[in-house]
C-alpha cells in the first residue's frame, strides 16, 4: 500500500481555503459596489449611515446602587 502524501492533502486544503476567501470578498466588493439589497434599504435607521450621523445611538441608562 502507497503512504499518504500529506504534502499534497494540505496544499490542495489550502487552495481550497484561498479560494473560499476570495470568493467571499468578491461578494463582499459586490454588496458594496450594489447596496440595494433588502436588508440594507436607504432611510432604515438600522442600516443607514447618514441617520445613523444625524441621531447617535443612544445608550439606556443603566440603574444604579442608590436606586
Amino acid at each position: 500500500m502507497a503512504t499518504p502524501n500529506y504534502g499534497y492533502e494540505k496544499r490542495q486544503k489550502e487552495l481550497a481555503k484561498k479560494k473560499k476567501k476570495e470568493d467571499k470578498a468578491r461578494e463582499k466588493a459586490a454588496r458594496k459596489l450594489n447596496p440595494s439589497s433588502p436588508g440594507l434599504a436607504q432611510g432604515d435607521p438600522e442600516t443607514d449611515v447618514a441617520s445613523l450621523e444625524r441621531d447617535p445611538p443612544t445608550i439606556p441608562e443603566q440603574p444604579t446602587k442608590d436606586g
